[in-house]
């Protein structure tokens, strides 16, 4: 009797997969090839042929290396990239990778100021309007520079070689990331551009703010727009990297 009614708690508990429609399931990632956008002192994503075609036995093989800098593309930002005692890659709990997701919209702020540093303020009236931000939750920024990419230099501001200083997009400000971590206790927080500071930032005071709590940050988001403001469900399953500051991510929204 405790088993089936076990079996039949696990059953209500949650459907399977196969059974959740294809269009319920949004792909918030980019992929990685040679379009992909690094922060410009990063080293670019390479993906090397080691064999592609006919071996001697007749049969089709093919095996690449690859070789990127963590933070590049749709990534995670592990809490030890800006803290020294924050977790790395691989030590984020499974529960804080897989979370309700919660999207603020910030387009007509970012649209009027590309400088724009998201306030406390902000996220407060997104609150007032749609509830409380849950704990554990992932407050994602939707400032819609993700219609800019892959174009380097509108969506970064500056596609400079090698040169971060003259960079122009939005981003958290520490004062709201201190928000999110402190008071509202977000697992993580997502963003469409390529940071979560701004790009004119040289102290990344969100970064600093958010990795001190153990705030993971999901950067370079795509097609954050297809999500509801509440209701969905996201899984970000990031390469398992020991000792990691972060690392790739595939970014799936489960939609309510």
């Amino acid at each position: 009797m405790i088993a089936c009614l076990l079996l039949a708690a696990a059953t209500l508990a949650a459907p399977p997969l196969a059974e959740i429609p294809a269009g319920r399931l949004v792909d918030l990632s980019y992929p990685f090839d040679a379009q992909t956008i690094y922060w410009p002192t990063a080293k670019p994503f390479r993906l090397t042929d080691d064999f592609r075609g006919k071996t001697a036995e007749g049969y089709f093989y093919a095996s690449n290396s690859l070789c990127a800098s963590e933070h590049g593309g749709t990534h995670i930002d592990a809490p030890f990239h800006f803290s020294e005692k924050g977790w790395t890659t691989e030590r984020i709990p499974l529960r804080s990778l897989i979370a309700p997701a919660v999207v603020i919209d910030v387009r007509v702020a970012c649209a009027r100021d590309p400088d724009h540093a998201i306030g406390a303020e902000e996220i407060k009236a997104f609150e007032t309007a749609r509830g409380p931000i849950p704990e554990g939750a992932v407050a994602i920024l939707w400032t819609g520079w993700g219609e800019r990419w892959p174009d380097k230099k509108r969506y970064l501001g500056d596609d400079t070689p090698g040169d971060a200083s003259h960079l122009h997009f939005p981003g958290l400000s520490a004062e709201a990331a201190r928000y999110l971590a402190g008071t509202r206790h977000v697992a993580g927080v997502g963003i469409d551009t390529a940071s979560i500071d701004p790009g004119r930032s040289r102290d990344f005071a969100a970064h600093q703010a958010l990795a001190a709590a153990n705030v993971y940050n999901l950067e370079n988001l795509a097609d954050v727009g297809k999500l509801p403001p509440t209701g969905a469900t996201l899984i970000s399953l990031p390469m398992k990297i020991a000792g990691g500051s972060g690392g790739p991510v595939r970014v799936v929204a489960i939609l309510p």
